[in-house]
């Protein structure tokens, strides 16, 4: 179901989303006049939940050549297993609209991804509707708003989705021997001198600890065997650096 695996129609999807765009109160579409609309209806999820959702689409930038801005209309888009249905659905504070493209048949259509194809769609169904959008809704009185300040210490700091594989500066960094030397065997054992890294640091020789809490940065490691060594170093915080050596 999270993949979107699930069979749903349009008018469900856009049902679903109509909902959420209500505050998590359950939506009837219907062609019906006034008088014969569907019972009062039912609360799916709580007021503040529809509101997080919507905040979070809502910061979803728009597509390449659409008008409207980040936070003017909560959209989402999706492209189903083989390219078989591409999806784009959305709302502002008045209007919900659901976009599905593919063939009848379900034969896929390589390359065809909702966010592509579907998503520009949609935005230009809300330029048809009206040039202004309506604003979305304010958030409930009881939903929980913080600023950086106030939230845990880990969270203090918000990152990249590429800083997670980004070098850390202060991280540490084995400076001899370099990475690659060919080493003569001395008989007194092997210099290791570190750079930055928080104390105390782990040694790692081919996988294995020699040295644990190591609360300074030259140590004498005791390598004698001839051929290729792999040394590690960790700091207190988990990162790393490692070189590979050869003796001969």
């Amino acid at each position: 179901m999270a993949l979107g695996g699930v069979g749903l129609s349009l008018c469900d999807l856009v049902q679903l989303y109509a909902g959420i765009a209500q505050g998590g109160q359950s939506v009837m579409l219907h062609t019906v006049p006034d008088d014969d609309l569907p019972p009062r209806p039912a609360r799916f999820v709580s007021p503040v939940a529809a509101w997080q959702v919507s905040h979070i689409l809502a910061g979803i930038a728009p597509p390449k050549g659409a008008a409207a801005r980040t936070g003017e209309i909560a959209y989402k888009t999706g492209t189903s297993y083989g390219y078989r249905d591409a999806w784009s659905v959305g709302f502002d504070g008045r209007h919900v609209v659901g976009v599905w493209l593919g063939r009848p048949d379900g034969t896929p259509v390589p390359g065809a991804f909702g966010g592509v194809l579907a998503a520009p769609v949609l935005f230009e169904a809300f330029d048809r509707i009206s040039p202004a959008r309506t604003a979305l809704p304010r958030p409930p009185a009881d939903a929980l708003i913080l600023g950086t300040a106030h939230l845990p210490e880990p969270l203090h700091e918000f990152r990249s989705r590429d800083a997670v594989f980004a070098t850390a500066p202060d991280r540490p960094v084995v400076t001899f021997p370099p990475d690659g030397a060919v080493l003569r065997r001395s008989g007194f054992g092997v210099p290791l001198r570190l750079e930055a890294g928080k104390l105390p640091l782990t040694v790692l020789v081919n996988g294995a600890p020699v040295i644990v809490q190591m609360r300074s940065r030259d140590v004498l490691l005791p390598l004698e065997t001839e051929g290729f060594t792999r040394i590690s170093v960790i700091d207190a915080q988990g990162r790393s650096d490692s070189v590979e050596i050869r003796l001969d």
